[in-house]
């Protein structure tokens, strides 16, 4: 017990009074508590998982499931007081495991907190978890565009209100943790998870990452990182395949955006990866949980594991014997919580500290991480109740206007025109609406098509048929009729996302053949495990649009008819035989229940296009190309290769229905020292006649390193919305650091030598170039350098220094 009182001057043990220090607190409650006490914390309860089987809904149809093994947890759970006999650390998804409404869920949360309470001698409540990766992932919450389509829109600050909301609903509901974001760098476009990241760059998704984290945060739920780390660089791009990763890859293109996050978002928490790098699976990785992420990042929060991913290492990496090895490997390599449910961090491990096979001081650590997060969220607090933790949720709306609001916002930011081609605007610009428009393709009239696979109507509702989607979310031939209110339209859906039914082909070509225009809207329906085209476990063979829909565009182009094609997916797909041949090309990266309104605005140009692309589109469907962050021999080598992975758009592009003119580069040097800094500006301009957005992007290239380094990578960016004829100065400030590479020896380091500056509009459009020269000795960096790139946007055309 130590010399400190149990109770303070006001009667109350010291770790539940706030007015002490966290730190003393946690200290005086692992005092008090048992082994049994503490290994309890480390566990968490699936309670609302039993309530339906994954393999069958109430109809005998199969269903999703909705998280790998799910159906362990679900024959192994053992009964609720059981199971939070001497506490328990997490509460599992009550409001996102099966359909209810946020009164029912709180008055679940209660009972299930309650069972709790009574299972804990000392009275710990337990944190609960949800998640959030398309906003709060439960029934009748707004569902907001998918991750990719966040990255779309190059701008942080919206991504950050977005974290914010909803981080609100969450804890208005007794929420505490939220498994978002994803901070996977894509390398594969195949891979089925691309539509949950940020895109393909590690800058770009560092700084939304940061973003998201800082508005979850700042709302006062803990973010959770994930997947850390090299889960998308699998090979071939499988769900849980091997990452065949050097450590330079891993440390300089995956890693950074943990960091980040970590650094400057104030992430809280970090959860693991399924894969194995270089045949070491995350969850039992000591390096990347402990030396690097404790060590090195100084990062002081909890690391839960990914559901199952402690059971994974027997039962799929084959690294354990059993369930009960592979929780002492987690443990010992750094996880604190095992999610969704307890398996390898069991009551065995108090057999094995009381055995001395297990050192107590390893669960010590673990649990003092756990406790303290639960001091921090009030629930170690004198008074606590489960009734008080959920007393907002009766007046919450999980679906408010103002949600909806920023979802409309954001899913018009993140619509990327590819093309305007011959059609587009459809109205303005002296045209005027289209006597008759075919709408076709299987994604026109299909809202679930329009949403990721952790949105709730595609990851919970396929368990629940007949209930609807629980949120309004018209379709995009909805939109059409709405947006072209003069236009006879007619459809026909053609064909099915996926499959090779062709059957519908006729009537679609017909309807069209008879139109003046076509709109086919093609791409994904997310889902899980194989029952999607994107989505998690819903990986692609190739990157030609599922099913037959390129047949179907195929045909509808032989109509004559102008086709204008609208691409909504989770993935880029390859359509170099889709561009030359449409009237206009738009890509909609699963905009949510909102964007159905988002597309049709920008087809009729209603709103001004304004998304950029954070994957590239790739020009032939083999896989090509690889992303564009590559060194020189990964791009077109003339003649080397016979395959050419020249995109067809880059990253970073997108058109609008005006124009921009980027020039006028100013430096505030061109050498400085290995450890100084610059400014570098351009002057945009909005040469149209329209009102819009551009982003203005700044990449480096160095010029001769000791190992090969990517022929550009994006270093800084910044949105900036003009008037007709206005223009403004954009200014990054560019500190040596943001040169910093791994070196030979694996030490991340600044080195001296040529850094070509370039700044423009996308990766492959940059008319303004300068080279640097870095000066001095090498240096040696480390998680204390500088992560970001400032920006600055002056209205008017010259900064006050004249740079």
């Amino acid at each position: 017990m130590g010399e400190s009182p149990p109770v303070t001057g006001r009667g109350v043990p010291r770790w539940r009074d706030p007015a002490l220090p966290v730190t003393d607190r946690v200290d005086a409650l692992l005092a008090e508590m048992t082994v049994e006490e503490k290994v309890a914390q480390l566990g968490s309860r699936w309670m609302g998982n039993d309530t339906a089987r994954a393999g069958e809904d109430g109809d005998g149809h199969a269903v999703a499931r909705v998280a790998p093994i799910q159906e362990v947890f679900e024959s192994g759970s053992v009964p609720p007081d059981e199971a939070c006999r001497d506490g328990l650390g997490h509460l599992t998804r009550v409001y996102g495991s099966r359909p209810v409404t946020a009164v029912e869920g709180a008055a679940e949360l209660v009972r299930s907190q309650h069972t709790v309470l009574r299972g804990s001698r000392l009275g710990i409540p337990a944190l609960v978890h949800e998640e959030c990766l398309t906003g709060f992932t439960t029934y009748g919450a707004t569902v907001h565009p998918a991750a990719i389509a966040w990255a779309a829109t190059f701008d942080p600050e919206l991504v950050r209100r977005l974290g914010a909301a909803i981080g609100r609903d969450m804890r208005a509901v007794g929420v505490h943790q939220g498994l978002a974001p994803v901070l996977d760098v894509v390398r594969d476009y195949r891979w089925g998870r691309v539509e949950e990241t940020m895109g393909e760059d590690p800058y770009l998704v560092s700084m939304l990452g940061a973003a998201y984290v800082s508005g979850l945060e700042g709302a006062g739920v803990i973010a959770t990182l994930k997947h850390f780390a090299g889960y998308s660089a699998s090979r071939a791009a499988r769900n849980h395949a091997p990452a065949p990763l050097g450590r330079r890859e891993l440390m300089d293109v995956i890693l950074p955006p943990f960091e980040t996050a970590i650094a400057v978002g104030g992430a809280r928490s970090v959860m693991n990866a399924y894969s194995d790098v270089d045949g070491v699976p995350a969850a039992a990785d000591s390096w990347l949980l402990t030396d690097l992420l404790r060590g090195d990042w100084g990062f002081t929060g909890t690391v839960v594991s990914d559901y199952g991913a402690v059971a994974f290492l027997a039962g799929m990496h084959a690294v354990a014997a059993d369930t009960e090895q592979a929780g002492v490997l987690a443990l010992g390599a750094g996880i604190d919580v095992e999610l969704p449910d307890t398996l390898g961090f069991g009551r065995h491990l108090v057999e094995r500290v009381r055995r001395g096979e297990l050192a107590e001081s390893l669960v010590d650590r673990a649990v003092r991480r756990l406790l303290t997060q639960k001091a921090e969220l009030g629930l170690l607090d004198d008074g606590w109740t489960p009734e008080a933790s959920v007393a907002a949720a009766a007046a919450t709306d999980l679906d408010s206007p103002e949600n909806r609001a920023l979802a409309r916002e954001l899913a018009e930011r993140s619509v990327i025109l590819l093309d305007e081609g011959s059609a587009l605007p459809l109205l303005g610009a002296g045209r005027t609406a289209p006597g008759r428009t075919a709408v076709v393709g299987p994604c026109a009239a299909d809202s679930r098509t329009l949403m990721g696979c952790y949105a709730f109507p595609n990851h919970v509702l396929p368990r629940h048929p007949g209930l609807g989607l629980g949120v309004a979310a018209p379709t995009v031939l909805d939109a059409l009729r709405a947006e072209l209110a003069d236009t006879e339209i007619v459809h026909e859906p053609g064909c099915d996302v996926s499959g090779e039914d062709r059957s519908g082909f006729a009537a679609a070509v017909a309807a069209a053949r008879g139109a003046d225009l076509c709109v086919a809207v093609v791409g994904d329906r997310a889902g899980m495990f194989g029952n999607g085209t994107s989505g998690e476990g819903c990986d692609a063979e190739d990157l030609r649009l599922p099913g037959v829909q390129a047949d179907l565009l195929a045909e509808l182009f032989a109509t004559g008819t102008p086709v204008v094609v609208v691409v909504v997916s989770g993935r880029p797909y390859a359509l170099g035989e889709v561009q030359p041949r449409a009237a206009g090309l738009v890509q909609a990266f699963m905009p949510g229940q909102e964007g159905a309104a988002a597309i049709t605005g920008v087809l009729s140009g209603r709103v001004q296009p304004a998304g950029r692309l954070p994957v590239q589109i790739p020009r032939r469907p083999g896989g090509q190309p690889g992303t564009y962050l590559q060194p020189p021999l990964g791009g077109n080598t003339h003649g080397i290769s016979s395959i050419d992975p020249t995109p067809l758009f880059p990253f970073g592009y997108g058109r609008s229905y005006t124009t921009f003119e980027v020039d006028d580069l100013r430096a505030s040097a061109t050498e400085m020292s290995t450890d100084g800094e610059f400014t570098v500006s351009v002057r945009v301009r909005n040469t149209g006649d329209r009102p819009g957005h551009e982003v203005v992007q700044l990449y480096l290239r160095d010029i001769v390193a000791q190992v090969t380094r990517p022929v550009r990578q994006l270093a800084g960016f910044a949105q900036v919305r003009l008037e007709p004829g206005a223009s403004a100065r954009v200014r990054f400030h560019v500190h040596a650091d943001r040169t910093a590479f791994t070196g030979r020896d694996l030490r991340r380091i600044v080195e001296p030598g040529e850094t070509e500056v370039l700044v423009g509009t996308s990766s492959a459009e940059l008319p303004c170039r300068i080279t640097v020269r870095l000066t001095g000795p090498t240096r040696v960096v480390g998680h204390g350098r500088r992560l970001t790139t400032p920006v600055d946007v002056l209205l008017g055309e010259a900064d006050a220094d004249g740079r």
